[in-house]
Formats: C-alpha cells, sequence, structure tokens
C-alpha cells in the first residue's frame, strides 16, 4: 500500500521500506534489522515492478543502506543495495544520536562502494559542518528539518558561525541579520527586531529566522558545488568548517 501511494502521489523519488535502528543498537539486532531491510527492498522492487510510473515521468525507487555503526554490516548492506541496480541510493541510520565522527566514518565505508555515477543520499543530515565534511566523503543529496526546526527555536546559521537570537546580547545590536547573507531578510531585518520578536512570542520572527536559514544552507550548497567545479573544495570546505563552528 505505501509504495502504491508514493506512485499516486507523483513523487519523483521513491524510497524503499527499511528500519532505522537507534543508537546505540546492539549489534545482533542491528544485523537481524539489516536483513530486514534487504528482504523488504525485495518486496518493494517486485511490486514496482508490476506497475506502471503514474502521470507520464519516471519515478525513481531508492534502496537505503543500512547497519547502524558496525563497518561490516555497514559494508555488507552498501553492497547488497549497490547490487540491486536503482537508479540511486540513499544511506539511513545515521545522525541518529551517533558521534560525529561515526557518522563520518560510516558513511565513508559506504560512499566507497556504492556507485559514484548514481545519486547518494543521506538521510537526515545534518548541520552545515555535517553537510560539507560529508560532501567530501561523495554525499550528493541531503534532506533535514535542522535549518527549520532551529530557526523555530532562535538559532541562525551563517557563515561565520551560529546566533542565538534570543540572547541579550542582540537586544541593542541593530546590524542586519547577517550582512552577507543571500535572502532580502538578512538585509532588511536588523538583530534587534528579530529578538525582539522571539521575546514576544510573534510568530514572524520564526518566519524570518526560517527564511534566513533556508536561504544560507541553499547557498551553501551552491558555493559547495562552485568549489568542486573549481577544484578547490576541500581547502574551501576547511576554512567554512573553522569560520562555522563558533557561537557568536
Amino acid at each position: 500500500n505505501v509504495m502504491e501511494i508514493q506512485r499516486l502521489i507523483g513523487a519523483d523519488i521513491i524510497m524503499a521500506f527499511d528500519e532505522c535502528t537507534p543508537y546505540p543498537c546492539d549489534y545482533n539486532y542491528a544485523k537481524n534489522s539489516m536483513h530486514r531491510t534487504h528482504r523488504w527492498l525485495d518486496r518493494c522492487i517486485t511490486h514496482l515492478d508490476k506497475t506502471p510510473p503514474e502521470y507520464g515521468y519516471s519515478q525513481s525507487l531508492f534502496p537505503i543502506v543500512q547497519g547502524s555503526t558496525y563497518k561490516d554490516l555497514r559494508e555488507q548492506s552498501a553492497e547488497y543495495i549497490a547490487n540491486a541496480g536503482a537508479e540511486g541510493n540513499a544511506i539511513g541510520g545515521l545522525s541518529v544520536g551517533e558521534p560525529a565522527e561515526e557518522m563520518y566514518a560510516m558513511t565513508e565505508v559506504v560512499t566507497n562502494i556504492l556507485p559514484k555515477e548514481k545519486p547518494r543520499y543521506l538521510m537526515g543530515v545534518g548541520t552545515p559542518i555535517n553537510i560539507l565534511e560529508n560532501i567530501a566523503l561523495g554525499v550528493d543529496m541531503f534532506d533535514c528539518v535542522m535549518p527549520t526546526r532551529n530557526a523555530r527555536n532562535g538559532m541562525l546559521f551563517t557563515s561565520h558561525g551560529t546566533i542565538n537570537i534570543k540572547n541579550k546580547k542582540w537586544q541593542d545590536d541593530f546590524s542586519p541579520l547577517d550582512e552577507n547573507g543571500t535572502t532580502y531578510v538578512d538585509t532588511f531585518y536588523t538583530k534587534a527586531y528579530l529578538r525582539h520578536l522571539f521575546t514576544v512570542n510573534e510568530m514572524l520572527g520564526k518566519q524570518i529566522a526560517t527564511m534566513h536559514n533556508l536561504g544560507f544552507y541553499l547557498w551553501l550548497v551552491r558555493e559547495a558545488r562552485k568549489h568542486i567545479l573549481a577544484g578547490d573544495f576541500a581547502s574551501w570546505k576547511n576554512m567554512m568548517v573553522r569560520q562555522m563552528d563558533k557561537r557568536l
């Protein structure tokens, strides 16, 4: 039924069933869960092969690599997913509480196996720093609630670090939200005004912060693409990580 629903709503990318294990996770549970995910994938492929795409355009199935933070399980799952021959592949079960270094290590294990000519989608990640580090490991696609959720709680991401706009230090700061920002809210509104909106619980404050964060994320990945094409992504990434790893 869920495969049919994804067909009917016109999904461009249909996600296969998987089980996202928690962190930490017992090895045997993670292993059984991984095999369950693989069995579900086989059923998803069988079902979708019997049904035509809707609305006259292609709908791609993305299977999902699992295996928790166990290298051997991640390798097994990545091999299984790669052999499925899908148009793109996803990496799941990360950014669920494990240290960032473990996430990067597991991502690298998987991206070394998944075909480079097909999109590699890391699910549920992450901070701006997470995104750049995983791009460096070969990830092409991301999704995450962080820019909008954190915005609603008063956190702004910028190229020079994060701002908690609720802090009293911004009360009399009438400088733009982000002089280097790419959305109109960045230079139209001041930090003091946005802090006031959060202080009085005015919904407009959350909207402005959300627009800023989404604009910043879009700018960040555009810049990443530009520096990849220019051949200097590694040095630019290292500079950006140092800058963004600050609380302003």
